[in-house]
C-alpha cells in the first residue's frame, strides 16, 4: 500500500493548495512540510507571528497551520488579527498545539480557529484535517460567514453612532493604516543577484511592500532566472533568497 496520503486538491482552486505552516520549532516545521509536500500541497513557512501575518496578507494561502506559542505575535492574536482583516478572514486556520487544557482549546476556538489538534499530532492526522477543510462546501462556508456578518452588523448598529464609527475604524485598521502594494520603485534598492542554481544573473521583476504596519514594513523583491531555473524571492530584512516553486510572479 502507498504510504502517502491522497493529494490535497480542491475543485474550487484548480491548482495545488498553498499552506502556510507557522511554528518556531524547525524540526516540527520540517516534519510537517515534507509530508504535506508529498500530498501535492505547496508550503510557505514562518517561524514567528509577525512574519506569518505579513505572509498571509501578501500570499493569501488556502489554509494556515499554526502553533499557539509564537514569538512576535502569539497564535491566538495571529488568528484574531487574520479574522479581523477582510482579505484573510475566510482562510481556514488549524491550531497544532502542545496546550492540551480545555481552556486553551476554547481560547483557540474563540479566536477563530476552524480546528484544534493537540500534540503529539502525526502528519497523517494533520493532512486529513487539512483535506477535510479544503473539501468543505464553499456554499456552506459562505452561508455561515454571511450569518456571522449579519449578526455583527446588527450588534454594531445597536451601539449607536459613536460606537459604530469606532467599530469601522477597528475593522479597517489593518487594511488602510499601512499602504501594502506592489511597486517597481521600492524604498530599498533591489540588489544585483545571481541564480543559486546556475550562477546566471537574475532579472529583477517587481517588489512587494508589506508587513504588519508602517512601523514594521517589509520588502520582498522578485526575480526571474533567464536560464529557466524559475522565479526567486529575496527578503530584504533577512537577506535571504529562495526559489518559489510553481508560483511565478504575475
Amino acid at each position: 500500500m502507498d504510504p502517502r496520503p491522497a493529494p490535497l486538491t480542491s475543485s474550487d482552486l484548480g491548482r495545488s493548495p498553498l499552506a502556510l505552516l507557522v511554528d518556531r520549532d524547525v524540526d516540527t516545521r520540517k516534519m510537517y512540510a515534507e509530508y504535506l509536500r508529498l500530498s501535492v500541497c505547496d508550503i510557505d513557512e514562518a517561524d514567528d507571528g509577525r512574519e506569518a501575518l505579513a505572509m498571509a496578507i501578501a500570499h493569501h494561502p488556502d489554509v494556515i497551520i499554526t502553533e499557539t506559542r509564537l514569538p512576535g505575535i502569539n497564535g491566538f492574536d495571529l488568528c484574531r488579527l487574520l479574522r479581523e482583516d477582510e482579505s484573510t478572514r475566510g482562510i481556514p486556520i488549524v491550531f497544532v498545539t502542545g496546550d492540551a487544557f480545555a481552556t486553551d482549546v476554547k481560547r483557540a476556538e474563540t479566536a477563530g480557529a476552524d480546528s484544534v489538534l493537540v500534540k503529539p499530532c502525526l502528519p497523517e492526522r494533520l493532512a486529513n484535517e487539512i483535506r477535510r477543510l479544503l473539501h468543505d462546501s464553499r456554499h456552506l462556508r459562505e452561508q455561515a460567514r454571511a450569518v456571522r456578518d449579519k449578526i455583527s452588523d446588527q450588534m454594531s448598529r445597536s451601539e449607536g453612532v459613536l460606537n459604530h464609527s469606532r467599530g469601522r475604524f477597528r475593522r479597517t485598521l489593518l487594511n488602510r493604516a499601512h499602504n501594502r502594494r506592489d511597486t517597481l520603485d521600492p524604498p530599498a534598492a533591489p540588489p544585483a543577484l545571481t541564480c543559486p542554481a546556475c550562477d546566471h544573473p537574475l532579472t529583477y521583476v517587481r517588489s512587494h511592500i508589506g508587513g504588519v504596519n508602517e512601523h514594521h514594513a517589509e520588502q520582498w523583491d522578485y526575480y526571474d532566472c533567464g536560464a529557466g531555473c524559475g522565479t526567486f524571492q529575496y527578503r530584504q530584512r533577512t537577506r535571504k533568497l529562495r526559489r518559489i516553486a510553481d508560483r511565478p510572479v504575475d
